[in-house]
């Protein structure tokens, strides 16, 4: 099947999960998770229609993002790419520019660097808090316990960063309902940030291509969905990798 047909099957399958669990199918977004994959199969995706994409490394997206210059010409402007991945110290002032949202800021440290760009230019990037709710050494983010100082000190002290919300992924497995407890905790984690900081934290990034639906089900408002729209990647070597 072609990008296009792979969007589309993506657009009505979402669809249907938030018929089932009696949402509106407008407060669910799809991130077309496109690290690894080349210029010409992300233009596919644009050209049909697709905005909002998401890649973990800073380099990867910076050389692509020149490819893509020549295949879209002026309408690179209109592509809104976020950071989903762990973010080094060294790339954050670049990060700061190449994206249009953070989705993995996980420390005070991260969060600071992110700043003094955006600060200085008068910029203010949405970020969102990366949470660490498996025991996995893959995994990265905030322990759940201080999600709210994290969330309280951006919001107080950075003022080039704005947080939108929390994401997370939980261990995978072939059976949706494992990941549904930790949808349904990080839901609860945010609950609790909004409670104790008064910031409105209204999105929820959680859920893949093989879990997605479960994630709907417990509240996601943007779903990253990589291999049911482009294949498996070149570089994936387990399929947790597999967004």
């Amino acid at each position: 099947m072609s990008i296009a047909e792979n969007l589309e099957r993506v657009r009505r399958e979402v669809d249907q999960a938030c018929e089932r669990a009696g949402r509106d199918p407008g407060s669910v977004r799809i991130m077309a998770v496109s690290k690894t994959h080349g210029p010409k199969l992300f233009a596919e995706a644009f050209r049909a229609g697709q905005r909002l994409f998401g890649e973990s490394r800073v380099q990867e997206w910076e050389h692509k993002r020149e490819q893509l210059h020549s295949l879209l010409g002026e309408d690179v402007g209109e592509i809104d790419m976020h950071l989903i991945g762990n973010l080094q110290n060294n790339k954050t002032s670049k990060a700061a520019w190449l994206y249009s949202a953070v989705d993995a800021v996980d420390t005070i440290k991260v969060a600071e660097r992110l700043n003094a760009p955006c600060a200085q230019a008068g910029k203010v990037l949405p970020v969102l808090i990366e949470v660490k709710l498996s025991e996995e050494a893959s995994k990265h983010g905030v322990d759940p316990y201080a999600v709210s100082g994290l969330v309280r000190r951006i919001h107080e002290e950075l003022e080039g960063l704005e947080v939108r919300g929390l994401m997370t992924v939980p261990p995978y497995s072939d059976d949706a309902e494992e990941a549904r407890p930790y949808f349904r905790h990080l839901c609860e984690i945010r609950d609790e940030a909004q409670q104790a900081t008064g910031v409105a934290l209204p999105e929820l990034s959680m859920g893949m291509t093989h879990d997605f639906a479960v994630a709907i089900a417990e509240g996601s408002t943007c779903v990253r969905i990589g291999t049911a729209i482009f294949g498996l990647r070149e570089y994936a070597t387990t399929p947790q990798e597999e967004a």
